[in-house]
């Protein structure tokens, strides 16, 4: 039995915002939200895709980590990166 989360919400933000991305602050700052469902494969990273919104990533459900990530099917621009907000109402992550 897959005991992986099957969605989270994605946080598109600035590099240089303080903290991990699961501080009180939740998804303020954030440039762009997402929520992404499991979709049952296996990236190329070896953890689970989630996929949802124009965004597309793999996400180590141990760690809440994002291994992989596309936005509209591109690459991160630099200056930015991807966090998963924190766990609320209707989210499982």
């Amino acid at each position: 039995m897959n005991t992986d989360p099957q969605s989270y919400e994605l946080l598109l933000v600035p590099e240089f915002t303080e903290g991990d991305g699961t501080a009180e602050g939740g998804s303020a700052g954030a440039l762009r939200s997402a929520l992404v469902v499991a979709t049952g494969e296996t990236g190329a990273s070896g953890y689970p895709r989630y996929v949802g919104d124009g965004m597309e990533a793999d996400i180590d459900p141990e760690t809440r980590s994002v291994e992989a990530v596309l936005i509209d099917g591109a690459e991160l621009d630099y200056g930015l990166s991807v966090r998963i907000a924190p766990a609320g109402p209707g989210t499982a992550g």
